[in-house]
């Protein structure tokens, strides 16, 4: 049966394109079909074939069968700022519909594993009334919380945690991604974490992956489990959606 899921961080940077090609690469490993997508990126830079994003283009090659860059990454920006700058700067129209069309139809596209990678957190804005957790709602997907374990990891994640479930999304998974080599007492914060996202919040680990000199999929897919997504039940709504 297919499985698909958004995945969001607790800020920018935590490591969002590496767990989703990560959790990609590791579907292609078992021989399952991959599908990806970024709906809207910044910082993108241009080429003879368009605008591309780096994010994207990880994503892009984690797929299979091949997908075209604009099936992934439908909206793209140059400047590297908060969407919704970078669209009033281009004269763009975003919104949850805009997006939510292209994703739905890679959605319909039914891979084995589809994964939906948000930009930056949960609450980075589209426009003045939408943000991009509006857009996770409206293809009622279940979340993936990347946390980028650093001081202050585990208050965002919290937070984040929080936030998806009042929104009424259930939560798949969290993994740990180290972003901070030199963090201090690393160990007893991932302790924290597993205790109030795992033993609290019922949300389980997917997976612990260290600081990576040299990041790549194939390195992060040896530290992710991608069992408890692809044969798991899936996940109920929580009760603010009941």
């Amino acid at each position: 049966m297919p499985k698909a899921f958004f995945i969001t961080g607790t800020d920018t940077d935590a490591g969002k394109t590496l767990v989703t090609s990560g959790l990609l690469a590791a579907a292609r490993h078992q021989g399952l079909t991959t599908a990806g997508g970024k709906p809207v990126a910044s910082g993108c830079e241009r080429t003879v074939e368009g605008l591309r994003n780096a994010d994207a283009l990880a994503i892009q090659a984690q797929c299979r069968p091949a997908l075209d860059y604009d099936t992934i990454n439908p909206v793209a920006f140059e400047p590297a700022i908060a969407p919704h700058i970078a669209a009033a700067e281009a004269n763009v129209a975003l919104s949850v519909s805009a997006l939510a069309a292209p994703m739905r139809a890679l959605l319909a596209r039914e891979a084995d594993l589809t994964l939906i990678e948000g930009a930056g957190g949960w609450r980075v804005p589209l426009n003045e009334r939408e943000s991009l957790s509006d857009l996770a709602v409206a293809l009622a997907l279940p979340v993936i919380v990347v946390v980028g374990v650093r001081l202050g990891a585990i208050n965002h994640a919290r937070l984040t945690l929080e936030a998806i479930r009042h929104d009424g999304l259930p939560v798949a998974g969290w993994v740990a991604n180290g972003i901070d080599p030199r963090m201090p007492r690393r160990e007893e914060n991932l302790d924290s974490l597993a205790g109030w996202l795992g033993e609290e919040g019922g949300v389980p680990c997917l997976g612990v992956v260290p600081w990576l000199a040299t990041p790549a999929p194939e390195r992060a897919a040896d530290w992710l489990e991608l069992e408890p997504l692809i044969h798991a039940t899936p996940p109920r709504k929580t009760h603010e959606s009941q």
